[in-house]
Parts: C-alpha cells; sequence; structure tokens
C-alpha cells in the first residue's frame, strides 16, 4: 500500500474525530484539558459557588470589623446575632 492513502486515511479520522467532538459540546482549554462547554450543571455550579465565596466574603469583613473596633460588649453581641440570623 502506498503512503499516500494513508495520510488521506489518518486525516480523514482525526477530521471525523474533531467534528463529533465538536457536535457533542466538548472543548479542549489551552492547557489541552477537555471540558463540556454547553454544561448547564457546571455553569450553575460555578454561581452557587460564586454566591457562596460573595457571602463568605462578607461573613470575614464583619468578623475583622468586629474584632479590630472598641466597640461596647452589647455592640459585639448584637453582631454575633447578625451573623447566626444571616447563616440560617
Amino acid at each position: 500500500m502506498d503512503w499516500a492513502p494513508m495520510v488521506v486515511a489518518i486525516v480523514l479520522i482525526v477530521t471525523v474525530g474533531n467534528i463529533v467532538r465538536a457536535k457533542m459540546g466538548i472543548r479542549r482549554d489551552r492547557h489541552g484539558n477537555e471540558h463540556f462547554a454547553n454544561d448547564r450543571a457546571a455553569g450553575a455550579e460555578a454561581r452557587r459557588l460564586q454566591d457562596e465565596i460573595r457571602t463568605l466574603k462578607d461573613r470575614i469583613a464583619v468578623l475583622e470589623r468586629v474584632i479590630t473596633d472598641n466597640h461596647s460588649s452589647v455592640s459585639l453581641d448584637r453582631e454575633i446575632e447578625k451573623l447566626r440570623d444571616d447563616r440560617n
């Protein structure tokens, strides 16, 4: 068998494979990792995690403020109760 038909067959197989992967929504990032481009569950999970991070940052800011401010113990109790209420 001649080498030219084998090269054409290899190129054809790779091209068909890439078309099938594109139809399935499988993409590669710049590091070569594969992921689904239209994965709605991953998008929802990312949004949920972003909301959780935002909430945690707010709580950390309140804790930093409570620790560094020189308020009375009544004010401190209010801040702690507010954190408990926000968590539930």
